[in-house]
């Protein structure tokens, strides 16, 4: 039963995004779930760098083929998730980035994860394929607050089943554990049935 949380957010953040994602990362790491991101510039990357400075595991689901690094500056961090983490590519070893490779890993990301997290976001931001991809298949989303209220596509995901908004780190760390306990209650249960 998968338990990351997968977070999202731009390559250009603000300063409060990547505070929201440095303190989302680190917030449950005793409970054990990964961080999951895509290891792009932005958020994804303060995202995987917090959880391993705080001890926690992270995965990263790239847009490339596994031998290539993308973007370049952070080969270093991808190769120090591959030794302390997992580095996941659905891609042939050697593909490129494309336009097309990035809305296929954000897909993946929001089936493989047990929940994607929106730390901030466009109304154009490609993470917003993730979000609602995620409401598809099922998955839970907590959408911060000016997400929800200052984007079209975020308002419209308001009140879809499993659509949590958040509008701190308080309520952010609350959605997190509902759904983690969630999580634990359907393990529990499927375990009883076998």
């Amino acid at each position: 039963v998968s338990r990351g949380r997968s977070l999202a957010g731009p390559r250009h953040a603000s300063a409060d995004g990547h505070m929201i994602a440095k303190t989302t990362a680190q917030l449950p790491v005793e409970r054990g779930p990964p961080v999951i991101a895509g290891l792009a510039a932005g958020i994804d990357t303060t995202a995987h760098r917090a959880a391993l400075d705080a001890g926690g595991r992270t995965v990263a689901l790239i847009g490339t083929g596994i031998t290539q690094y993308y973007p370049a500056q952070n080969r270093a961090l991808q190769d120090q998730i591959a030794r302390q983490g997992l580095v996941l590519s659905q891609f042939w070893p050697d593909a490129p980035p494309t336009k097309q490779s990035f809305p296929i890993r954000n897909a993946s990301m929001s089936g493989y994860g047990l929940a994607t997290i929106v730390v901030e976001a466009g109304e154009m931001s490609g993470t917003r394929i993730q979000a609602r991809i995620a409401v598809e298949h099922g998955r839970p989303v907590i959408l911060m607050d000016p997400v929800a209220s200052g984007t079209e596509w975020g308002a419209a995901l308001v009140g879809r089943p499993g659509v949590h908004v958040a509008s701190g780190i308080s309520e952010l760390e609350d959605s997190i554990d509902g759904i983690l306990d969630g999580q634990d209650a359907l393990k529990d249960a499927l375990e009883a049935l076998s």
